[in-house]
């Protein structure tokens, strides 16, 4: 089989089960409640959501915390999603770059607008730095213009290209496992060693990269607030 068949979308009866991957994480989200006592899992949901809700906030604008409850939608969404892939036999939406671009782009587009319209003279300003000299004006514009359109890439090829390769990683080294095992039992063991380690590090880069989507995000919009 192809390597990267584990990234090809799945599907059931020619239907797409991207759709379902992507709604399955909100099920798990409990919805709260006016009661006075929560559960284990809505108390640490909310004491999760409120803490990253504060973090977010500290460095942004008065006029960018109205963007709170969609950045924090969002890491849920890219959160669960991330997790939930590193299971057997699941399928993970944040490996497809149009999904992640799907993402990216829209968001980025609002930041830009939101700028052009509270502050127009400071965001055409960034497109040319006071002081630059008259022979360097059409060349740092074009580059200016160049990185401004590549930050969208920037987020939906980082998320994409970190659990694609962390992915590959763990399908190449738990292949191994097996593979080595009736040649040579102590290697198998140091190799499944290897696995549980790069897993644990996989953990990590889901909930990283999910945060550093967001938190790119609101670093675009704190420059046009």
């Amino acid at each position: 089989m192809n390597l990267f068949d584990q990234f090809a979308p799945a599907t059931l009866m020619n239907l797409s089960l991207i759709p379902l991957a992507m709604l399955f994480p909100w099920l798990l989200t409990p919805t709260p409640t006016s009661q006075w006592k929560h559960n284990r899992l809505q108390t640490f949901q909310n004491w999760f959501f409120m803490l990253f809700t504060k973090q977010l906030l500290l460095p942004l604008n008065t006029p960018a915390h109205k963007w709170a409850f969609l950045f924090t939608s969002l890491l849920t969404f890219l959160l669960t999603m991330n997790l939930l892939g590193l299971l057997p036999y699941t399928f993970t939406p944040t490996t497809q770059l149009s999904i992640n671009l799907g993402l990216a782009i829209p968001l980025w587009f609002m930041t830009i607008l939101v700028g052009f319209r509270n502050q127009p003279t400071h965001s055409l300003a960034h497109f040319l730095p006071e002081g630059t000299p008259t022979p360097l004006i059409p060349v740092l514009i074009l580059i200016e213009t160049i990185s401004l359109f590549i930050r969208p890439l920037a987020l939906g090829v980082r998320l994409t290209a970190n659990l694609t390769a962390g992915h590959l990683l763990i399908h190449l080294v738990s292949s191994a496992v097996t593979a080595i095992f009736f040649m040579s039992p102590t290697t198998s063991l140091i190799t499944f060693t290897i696995l549980t380690l790069l897993m644990t590090l996989e953990l990590m880069v889901a909930m990283i990269q999910a945060y550093v989507f967001v938190l790119l995000l609101s670093l675009y919009l704190q420059e046009n607030t």
